[in-house]
């Protein structure tokens, strides 16, 4: 005669859990602490097991079976939970500003859409603030403008077209504001200006062929009309004329020393004048700096604006950057200001009802005081807390059912949003956060406690045992009598013989586990019901406990079972 081998069980890990997985929706367990565990039932006096090798009976300890028909039902495993519901989106409205409450125009309850002016206040005060900005910043323009002039000063252009006569700068010399850089004539081109009769010369203009005469050699040259006074002027012997000014290409002879006289469309000029140069210029430096680098040389034509040298200069380079500093800093100051009236008038940050309204038009704003609560409540969420048990089992997209004690008779579908990887531990277990977004919300309020039920299998009118029924290795004791002991292996137990049959389980709840296959409806099981106290098992030869319910191979339990259910949020 063989002893029973008693082996002691690894004690349960006790968790603070606030759901379990139920296998019909409301039934759950919160706030307690689960141990797992089976009871080993010890009968008084000695116990025998007999243990026969190849095909003969096995004979089992004296032990108080319970029977369950095999029978046919429907197996839900789900997770269940509570929490408090609350808005899509809520916003407290503050105040930055400090004043008197000039408009309000809004009531607890009313719909406001996102940019709605909730109120203005009295913003007087900011407005010299504000004008003293602008006055500032457009000082500052000024200067920045007046420092650019300097900098483009840096590069010395020719003001007219014409050849340099002389350039009085090298590379690396000083130069001072002021000071000759260069000399520039253009002598290609001469100008003689002469008076005509006001009335012949209204009917010139400009690009007017003309004829000029010199009046030492009396040469006649081709000339054209570059310029008709607007004005008349009045000569001796009170003649009114204009003057009118014609230019000639020189043809190399002619010089400022030289004169001659003009005629244009027939009408002869009434005097004559002296030539001169179409440009002659003194070219000076308006800042004072270093010469960088030389452009033309001395006899280079060159026309309007082509450069002539540059220069650099440290201070016109550091005003420039300290005028833009300053400008920037201006900007920044008015862009306050304008911030700071911004704030005079508050607008609602989001679409939604107005919860609670605290300040009304006439009263004194203070900072940083709550005006207003504006809630979204185009939907609903909750957020539960999920066992680390079960969390591989929740996911984006799935259905909630959900349920309210405030609204009876109303299940409300709901839809997992968020599955956050930040767990929560405490006591031992770890809990993660999981956001259920509901949009059908006729009835809810934020703040109401509500249940929820996620379904993570299903099955419907199939074969069902009681969990307790299935032992290690997927098998299950039937009594004699059952249709399915002609395939099982006989156990003794006292005076009685049971037949263990392996099966196939699929979907489990805390209460059944579907057969698949081995079993069949007629069937009665035999089990030990467990019942959570006691902390050893009776293990039988061959792996089929004696005494022990609910036991999966290797020791474990069936997800869902007595014994071996898991916590849920």
């Amino acid at each position: 005669m063989k002893l029973p081998v008693l082996k002691k069980k690894e004690p349960a890990r006790e968790k603070a859990e606030i759901g379990t997985r139920a296998g019909a929706p409301g039934k759950k367990l919160l706030g307690k602490k689960v141990v797992f565990s089976v009871l080993a039932c010890l009968l008084a006096g000695t116990l025998a097991l007999r243990f026969l090798g190849g095909g003969q009976t096995a004979s089992a300890v004296d032990l108080t079976y319970t029977t369950a028909a095999v029978e046919r039902r429907d197996i839900t495993a789900q997770i269940t939970g509570s929490g408090s519901l609350e808005a899509a989106n809520s916003y407290s409205v503050t105040s930055l500003a400090e004043g008197s409450i000039l408009t309000a125009d809004f009531e607890e309850g009313d719909q406001v859409e996102e940019g709605t002016v909730l109120y203005t206040i009295d913003a007087s005060d900011l407005s010299s603030t504000l004008e003293q900005a602008q006055i500032s910043l457009e000082q500052a323009q000024r200067s920045y403008s007046s420092r650019l002039k300097d900098l483009e000063k840096l590069s010395v252009a020719a003001p007219k077209a014409g050849r340099i006569l002389s350039l009085e700068m090298e590379a690396g010399d000083q130069v001072s504001a002021g000071q000759l850089i260069a000399i520039l004539r253009n002598s290609d081109i001469m100008t003689l200006e002469v008076p005509f009769l006001s009335d012949e010369a209204a009917g010139f203009y400009i690009g007017q062929s003309a004829a000029v005469t010199l009046e030492d050699t009396f040469e006649t040259l081709e000339g054209t009309v570059s310029a008709i006074d607007r004005m008349d002027t009045v000569l001796e012997g009170n003649m009114i004329v204009r003057y009118v000014a014609v230019e000639v290409s020189n043809p190399g002879a002619l010089s400022v020393n030289q004169t001659g006289s003009a005629a244009v469309d027939g009408c002869a000029s009434i005097g004559s004048a002296a030539f001169t140069y179409a440009a002659e210029e003194n070219i000076t430096s308006e800042v004072s700096g270093r010469v960088d680098s030389i452009r033309a040389e001395e006899g280079d034509w060159v026309n309007r604006g082509d450069l002539i040298l540059t220069l650099t200069s440290d201070s016109v380079e550091d005003s420039v950057r300290s005028a833009a500093d300053s400008l920037r800093n201006a900007e920044l100051s008015l862009e306050s200001r304008y911030d700071q009236l911004d704030n005079y008038t508050i607008t609602s940050p989001i679409r939604g009802t107005v919860i609670d309204k605290n300040y009304k038009a006439g009263e004194t704003s203070e900072a940083g005081r709550v005006l207003c609560s504006i809630y979204d409540l185009s939907y609903l969420t909750m957020t539960l807390s999920v066992d680390e048990l079960d969390i591989s089992d929740i996911a984006v997209g799935q259905e909630v059912s959900v349920t309210a004690d405030a609204v009876e008779g109303r299940t409300y579908t709901g839809v997992v949003t968020k599955v956050s990887v930040a767990g929560t531990s405490s006591g031992g277990t770890t809990t993660y956060p999981v956001t259920v977004r509901i949009d059908e919300t006729e009835g809810l309020l934020p703040g109401m406690n509500v249940d929820a039920a996620i379904t993570l299998e299903s099955a419907s009118d199939v074969l069902a045992v009681p969990s307790g029924a299935l032992n290690r290795g997927n098998t299950v004791l039937v009594t004699a009598d059952s249709p399915s002991a002609a395939g099982g292996a006989p156990v003794e137990s006292g005076e009685e013989v049971y037949y263990s049959v392996p099966v196939e389980i699929g979907a489990s709840d805390s209460n059944y586990i579907q057969i698949v296959s081995g079993l069949q409806k007629g069937d009665t099981v035999a089990y030990i019901p467990t019942t959570g106290s006691g902390g050893f098992e009776m293990m039988m030869p061959g792996g089929v406990p004696g005494g022990m319910g609910g036991s999966m191979p290797g020791g474990g339990m069936p997800s869902g079972g007595p014994g071996g259910g898991r916590g849920g949020f």
